[in-house]
């Protein structure tokens, strides 16, 4: 298998941005080439454009913090780092809202990519191409990814700035609210699906397809619960000009390098392990993601995160058709009776844990090492094939069309040799409340540990009462520090605050 990497090789001239403190945006490199200079050609919009991608790589991003915001402070992760402060940002005490790891270097990052998105929107339409379908691609490809990382930044901190053109040191953007940011959003994944295409060459994997942009319109109106809307963007993957997708046989195959960008990705991103230096803008810097290091068990990673164990109690609940273990528990999660269970050595060796500890194995490299480092190569599956589906079955349900639904949710089962959902749960009927409660379980059985469940609890409003809350807590305890109206969203920075007069601070901080 041949992985892609996109690279920046982007001068890093060209990569301020508004949230920098003006010390650092007033340094001038003499060997750096101006904006005016740099955009020129398509070569020039070919570097920039894969600029965006680079972002990826980077700490605040997808190489590293955000599995702590999306996985960690769900009720299916937690931390028990010795580094209190970044545990504690597991647990919703919030105390220095400026805490790099938990909180800054991940907006930082979000508006540098941001900022690479507005230069290629702002500079690539005056460049002459002699291929106009690549030009407007590679405009289609930067407003997918501007989407892509407002609608992470709209979910985590919800009230943010919404910037759309290269900004400077003086700018004082102005706070929009989660709506308006969703709107925006909304805007750049439709305009995106027009112009990208339905698929790429082998020398381009790793770049949006229509497909990707009709799976990110879908979450994005599953979390504003526009169930129509979700159910005509899902119908494309499934049913319409975009039904290329299929489950691979293989449920491991999602979470190892050997079988990366199959027929079940949606979007990728593409991770590897050829460049070992650290996550700046030096000509080394690695592409690869640190997840595995930070997420390992003791004495394998650092084991800043992992799982609770109610999930493996979960996939303990119903057994196969065969009358054995759900097989997506073996390669989900490590836990004490795994070997027992499956007979697999964890990284080749024994281990001892307490009875009631588990980890994330998505994505670990047991399968071919006995430890982890900073640069693991195994692409993130940012959506796949299986999340579509079980989108597809709770927005058919919320409409009404419970009986419809049941035969998505049976998809995704029966490649875990699970019998039909109504079989096994004939109590469900078509009552929806009964069928959403079960569907629940299943998105954690099929995609636990792939940064969804958060999103989950906010789109299904069990974060907006204190009876959700307290019914969460029962098996995560981190949500007995959760504020209702308050924590379901993090803090600004306080630094952003204090230099632009137009944020204000989130309400109850």
């Amino acid at each position: 298998m041949k992985k892609i990497i996109l690279y920046t090789t982007i001068l890093s001239s060209l990569l301020f941005l508004s949230s920098c403190n003006e010390e650092e945006l007033n340094l001038e490199s003499p060997n750096a080439l101006t904006t005016d200079q740099f955009w020129g050609n398509p070569d020039d919009a070919e570097k920039g454009v894969n600029s965006i991608y680079a972002m990826f790589y980077k700490d605040g991003l997808w190489a590293r913090w955000m599995y702590f915001r999306m996985d960690l402070t769900s009720d299916e992760g937690f931390s028990k780092s010795p580094w209190t402060e970044l545990a504690d940002w597991t647990r919703f005490n919030y105390v220095n809202y400026n805490f790099w790891e938990g909180n800054s270097v991940t907006y930082r990052d979000t508006y540098k990519a941001i900022f690479r998105c507005n230069q290629v929107l702002a500079n690539v339409p005056g460049i002459t191409f002699t291929d106009e379908t690549r030009k407007e691609s590679i405009l289609a490809e930067a407003k997918f990814l501007r989407a892509l990382h407002y609608f992470y930044a709209a979910e985590l901190w919800e009230n943010i700035p919404i910037v759309l053109e290269p900004s400077t040191p003086s700018d004082l953007p102005a706070q929009k609210t989660k709506e308006e940011v969703f709107a925006q959003v909304e805007t750049d994944l439709n305009e995106a699906f027009a112009a990208l295409p339905a698929s790429w060459n082998a020398m381009n994997t790793g770049r949006p397809t229509k497909g990707a942009a009709k799976a990110m319109l879908a979450k994005l109106y599953m979390q504003q619960r526009k169930w129509n809307d979700a159910k005509a963007a899902l119908e494309y993957l499934i049913v319409g000009e975009g039904a290329t997708y299929s489950l691979v046989s293989n449920f491991k195959d999602n979470f190892t390098d050997i079988n990366e960008n199959n027929s079940e990705s949606v979007f990728e991103i593409q991770f590897g392990d050829q460049r070992l230096g650290g996550t700046d803008e030096a000509a080394n810097a690695a592409v690869s993601t640190t997840r595995a290091q930070f997420f390992a068990p003791r004495s394998i990673g650092w084991s800043d995160g992992q799982a609770r164990h109610w999930l493996v109690d979960l996939f303990k609940e119903e057994p196969n058709q065969a009358g054995g273990l759900d097989e997506r528990l073996r390669h989900t999660l490590f836990y004490p009776e795994l070997e027992a269970d499956f007979g697999d050595l964890i990284y080749g060796r024994h281990w001892e844990w307490d009875a009631d500890e588990a980890w994330f194995r998505k994505g670990q490299r047991d399968y071919y090492r006995n430890n982890e480092d900073y640069y693991d190569q195994v692409n993130y599956r940012l959506i796949r094939y299986a999340d579509i589906l079980l989108m597809y079955a709770e927005a058919l349900n919320e409409l009404g069309q419970t009986a419809d639904a049941y035969q998505y949710v049976n998809i995704v089962r029966a490649r875990a040799s699970m019998a039909p959902l109504a079989a096994a749960h004939p109590e469900i009927g078509t009552n929806q409340d009964l069928f959403l409660a079960r569907l629940k379980k299943e998105r954690v059985l099929e995609l636990c540990g792939e940064s969804v469940r958060w999103l989950d609890l906010k789109r299904w409003g069990d974060l907006e009462t204190q009876a959700g809350v307290d019914a969460i807590a029962q098996r995560d305890p981190d949500f007995n520090g959760f504020v209702v109206g308050k924590t379901i969203r993090l803090p600004l920075p306080q630094s952003e605050v204090q230099n632009n007069p137009n944020v204000q601070q989130n309400p109850g901080y």
